[in-house]
């Protein structure tokens, strides 16, 4: 009796620090969770920037941080050697965007195009996401002003302010099908409190398209395009379709493009392209963006 006691002691001894040190690793008491419910994971990256090229991306910023942004066109390619194919003249717009929370952001800018001002809110009921109650899509919903910075084309008649604003309502539905591709549809109504002709509509209604197709580990072609379906003159305007390639380097997204819109916020894009991809009139640019860390991130405690 004495020798069984003395094998089966270190036995024993043997599966009770086993046990001890399972109950003192929580690592290992989650393999022994069979009972862990699926973690609902948002679809984060469909795109690379909170804008696609023009207009905005199914994309949000993320809390705590800010996004500086240059957006840098030249003038028209079929301008010739004596303008050097547009670069000597140029449009440009600076912004700069705030990540709120991971479905919520903010915007401001000013253009040299008719110095305007303008300022959005970005947000998203629904993020495209896997696990339970998960989305196949994201939905976001996006409200922005711009203010013509202007003289009055008429000083000795009565001009109001409100004359210089405009509103932009949008609605984004997007998906990222894989790493490398990712569509959206964004229909889009613009109201101009004040119009050139009075023949034009206060209201434009307008479909657009972006999308975004991976090429390389840093490299992506992306495109987005704004169809008016109602309120377009008659002759002079025309729909604008933006092409370019995303270069990502560290920090910085740097994205050259060629575009036949001469604006870059919606009101000025969607309602005031006045050239043409079919007569060469296209101009090249590129925009620059930079992320910033403005709010210490929280870290949840362990």
């Amino acid at each position: 009796m004495k020798k069984i006691t003395r094998h089966l002691l270190p036995v024993i001894l043997f599966v009770f620090a086993g046990f001890s040190s399972v109950a003192q690793d929580p690592d290992l008491l989650k393999l022994l969770d069979t009972d862990e419910k699926p973690k609902k994971t948002r679809i984060k990256y469909a795109f690379k920037s909170p804008r696609v090229i023009n207009s905005h991306s199914m994309e949000f910023l993320n809390p705590g941080t800010m996004d500086f942004r240059i957006l840098h066109r030249f003038g028209q390619l079929n301008q010739g050697y004596k303008n050097f194919f547009g670069l000597d003249q140029a449009s440009m717009r600076m912004g700069f965007d705030f990540g709120i929370s991971h479905n919520l952001m903010v915007g401001f800018g000013r253009s040299t195009f008719k110095k305007e001002l303008d300022g959005f809110i970005k947000y998203a009921p629904v993020r495209q996401s896997t696990g339970p109650w998960s989305s196949p899509v994201t939905f976001a919903l996006v409200a922005g002003i711009t203010m013509d910075g202007m003289d009055w084309a008429d000083p000795d008649r009565k001009n109001f302010f409100t004359s210089r604003l405009a509103y932009y309502f949008q609605g984004i539905i997007g998906r990222k099908f894989s790493e490398s591709f990712s569509l959206q549809v964004s229909p889009t109504m613009i109201h101009r409190n004040l119009v050139p002709l009075e023949t034009d509509p206060n209201n434009i209604y307008a479909i657009g398209v972006g999308g975004r197709l991976k090429l390389s580990r840093r490299i992506a072609f992306t495109w987005d395009y704004s169809r008016v379906i109602i309120g377009m003159p008659d002759s002079g305007y025309y729909h604008p379709l933006s092409v370019g390639f995303d270069i990502e380097t560290g920090g910085h997204v740097f994205q050259l493009h060629f575009s036949n819109s001469t604006g870059m916020n919606e009101r000025a894009f969607i309602t005031e392209t006045t050239t043409q991809w079919g007569k060469g009139e296209v101009r090249f640019g590129f925009n620059l963006s930079r992320v910033f860390q403005v709010k210490k991130k929280k870290h949840k405690a362990e």
